[in-house]
């Protein structure tokens, strides 16, 4: 793999972070939160330098980077970019060590919300914000990325290929810039949507903008200890669910309503998740007497990978949630999980297969979806992959956190969580870990597997084959 290609785009995912932390220097410096600045200034420092370097370094060969390459990228954007993003937690005074802060860094990066803080509200404003910006920031580095990878007609395994013929409608390999616009353009409206619909609700407008930073990135972290300190009205459990929706939806569906108006007929897998979340709310709605609202917010928040809730559910119903973040959303989302159309795949190929154990010579409908696209050996061969990947990882991560101080319930349930990008709650039976306590071992672990999960176990597979076989 060449490393000079990748070094242009590992410069321009820099700037962004240039961007934010100068908003938290204004921050800081209008309302006097003086203490941490510094930490700020260093970030704005390094991130521009370095940023601008690998920005020269690969400019000449910015086209000649391959689909290897690609994927690669993503997982060194995670790795590097979450090191400038740690410097304001290891420099706080909150006396946080490198791998905590690194540690921290990387749960937002990738969207997941495990924290080592355990009181979110004494800490100060500014270091608040910079969780949630980080989340921000990397849902949108990775809906960018997404796209830049699975738009790529190298790539055999193309998620989007499934369902969408998407690079005759969006090659952003020769436009980069203008499609980073476009989708940042959408993300920010998103974004602004849901912070106004939360601050007309009555919300402090400090709350809403983090909580609009977290909700829109499937993001775990939270401006206080509990959704349930901040939001109080059945309006603001609405605007909520709201928000899950609008996190789990296909970007590209975005993307039409926003820009093109067409094609929405092909968005099938939307329809698919849409009707798996009014079935599964309203099974458990009907098993129990909790706040329809409630219960909304709970099922779309485990299939969106965010995992916030404002309840506690009992323990008999956890395994009914886990099962959902598994699922997790829609292929192009900043959701992780499996992901519905592999589900769909596998268990539709494997009803044909036993119809045809019965009458060979049949001819079946194996459209995906109601799409163009149909079931081939390709298909059912990776996505069978993909499920091995994601049962063996969860194996590798159960056994490294039982060395821990979790018994064997706890470790499956985080392990789970950490290869979906969810965050811990009531409605899992996971609450109140103190991840600061975690041994090395533990953290390091919680680490790479956070990242393998954000860019997909199969897209790891392929850098490990490359890499082992040179191939």
């Amino acid at each position: 793999m060449k490393i000079q290609p990748s070094l242009y785009y590992l410069g321009l995912s820099c700037f962004p972070i240039s961007l934010l932390s100068l908003l938290n220097i204004f921050y800081s410096y209008y309302f006097e939160y003086l203490l941490d600045l510094n930490s700020y200034i260093i970030v704005l420092i390094l991130s521009s330098i370095i940023g601008f370097t690998f920005f020269l370094l690969g400019k000449s060969k910015k086209d000649e980077i391959g689909i290897y390459e690609q994927i690669f990228l993503v997982f060194l954007i995670y790795v590097f970019c979450s090191l400038f993003i740690s410097i304001p937690f290891y420099l706080s005074s909150y006396g946080i060590g490198f791998v905590d802060s690194y540690f921290e860094s990387i749960s937002g990066l990738t969207g997941t919300g495990f924290s080592i803080f355990t009181d979110i509200k004494n800490l100060d404003q500014p270091l608040i914000i910079w969780r949630s910006s980080s989340q921000w920031l990397g849902g949108f580095l990775f809906l960018v990325c997404l796209v830049l990878i699975f738009s790529n007609k190298q790539i055999n395994f193309k998620m989007t290929d499934y369902v969408y013929n998407f690079e005759k409608k969006i090659n952003f390999s020769k436009n980069l810039l203008n499609v980073s616009y476009r989708i940042f353009f959408i993300y920010l409206i998103l974004t602004l949507i849901i912070f106004l619909l939360f601050s007309f609700s009555g919300l402090r407008i400090f709350n809403s903008l983090n909580l609009s930073m977290s909700l829109i990135s499937s993001g775990g972290f939270l401006p206080t200890n509990s959704l349930n300190d901040i939001l109080t009205t059945n309006l603001q459990l609405f605007i909520l669910t709201l928000s899950f929706l609008i996190s789990i939806l296909n970007f590209y569906i975005l993307y039409n309503i926003f820009f093109k108006r067409d094609d929405l007929k092909y968005h099938s897998e939307d329809l698919y998740l849409f009707l798996i979340f009014l079935s599964f709310s309203l099974i458990f709605y009907l098993l129990n007497s909790f706040n329809i609202l409630t219960v909304l917010a709970s099922v779309l928040s485990s299939i969106g990978n965010s995992g916030l809730s404002t309840t506690t559910i009992p323990n008999n119903y956890n395994l009914f949630f886990l099962i959902l973040t598994i699922i997790g959303g829609s292929v192009l989302s900043n959701t992780s999980g499996i992901k519905l159309i592999r589900i769909y795949i596998l268990i539709k190929a494997f009803f044909i297969e036993i119809y045809r154990l019965v009458k060979p010579n049949v001819i079946l409908d194996s459209k995906i979806m109601n799409s163009e696209k149909k079931i081939n050996k390709e298909n059912i061969r990776i996505t069978f992959l993909v499920f091995i990947l994601f049962f063996l990882s969860l194996l590798i991560l159960s056994s490294i956190l039982l060395i821990d101080t979790f018994d064997f319930e706890s470790s499956f349930k985080l392990s789970i969580l950490t290869l979906t990008n969810t965050v811990t709650s009531g409605i899992y039976g996971l609450e109140g870990i103190n991840f600061s306590n975690l041994f090395i071992l533990s953290k390091i672990s919680l680490i790479i597997f956070m990242i393998i999960a954000k860019i997909e176990l199969l897209a790891v597979f392929l850098i490990i084959r490359k890499v082992l076989l040179r191939s």
